[in-house]
């Protein structure tokens, strides 16, 4: 019997490229920073130091913006939520972002997942300039800092 060699595996994968983006170092960038309109960069400008808010760049709701002020703050489609995303591909309790020596964010077993830079992750730690998807919605982290 002569041996048969074994074909490869197929190992391809398919990519969304318009959700590709660079995962922001320490802090936001000033291309970022320079992206938001003259309002926006006020607000952010203006945040107290350590405070933190979400602005929604892309997607449904862009401009919206959202102060993180509570030690939790509850995301969902649900109106309930502290912060209401109305879209079905939001869970009704979705996500959690708890603030303690800086940010972080749990994903509270919702269907569609929850990402961190495009990455799903079921908690992690978030820091300014990073952008968190919940469903369509891209919310963008911005922290005060020290003046």
């Amino acid at each position: 019997m002569a041996d048969k060699a074994t074909p490869p595996k197929d190992l391809t994968s398919t990519l969304n490229l318009r959700q590709l983006r660079s995962i922001p170092q320490e802090g936001y960038s000033a291309d970022l920073f320079n992206s938001l309109n003259s309002e926006q960069q006020e607000v952010v400008k203006n945040l107290p130091e350590n405070e933190g808010i979400l602005l929604v760049l892309k997607g449904p709701g862009t401009g919206a913006r959202y102060l993180l002020d509570a030690n939790q703050t509850k995301i969902g489609r649900d109106t309930n939520n502290d912060i209401h995303l109305d879209d079905i591909t939001v869970s009704r309790s979705h996500a959690m972002i708890s603030k303690n020596n800086g940010y972080s964010i749990k994903d509270l077993g919702s269907l569609n997942g929850t990402y961190i830079n495009a990455i799903s992750m079921k908690e992690s730690n978030i820091k300014a300039g990073d952008e968190i998807q919940i469903g369509k919605y891209h919310l963008t982290l911005f922290v005060g800092e020290k003046k």
